[in-house]
């Protein structure tokens, strides 16, 4: 009887799945909204060249210390492993637009016509 149920509950769920329209949640343009201006700063004071800088000087001075920096306690080591992940997500968008010409982008998919109903063109 509990396999019966299940498989009714997925066949309704599997209908349902299928039937559903598209929701183009992020296709608008979105708002005014008071925080975009501060958030559009930070994006692009963080992928800026000076960014870079900072990330690559990071980098090197994380990874060197880690790696010359002999007994280090586990907090110090843990914060410097911070420091590295930190300058490699900055500097990860400059290098993926230098090697490939784009970094992190979604690509929208072209807008399916509606079906008319009856047919009709």
């Amino acid at each position: 009887m509990a396999k019966k149920r299940f498989a009714s509950l997925l066949l309704v769920f599997a209908v349902c799945l299928a039937l559903a329209q598209d929701a183009f949640a992020g296709a608008g343009q979105g708002g005014n909204l008071p925080y975009e201006g501060w958030l559009e700063a930070v994006r692009a004071s963080a992928t800026g060249p000076v960014a870079y800088a900072f990330g690559l000087i990071g980098i090197v001075v994380a990874g060197g210390v880690l790696i010359f920096g002999g007994d280090l306690n586990g907090f110090f080591r843990s914060m410097l492993v911070v420091v590295l992940v930190m300058a490699l997500l900055v500097t990860a968008n400059t290098v993926m637009v230098d090697l490939f010409g784009t970094s992190a982008e979604i690509a929208l998919a072209p807008p399916r016509p509606m079906p008319c109903p009856g047919g009709f063109a």
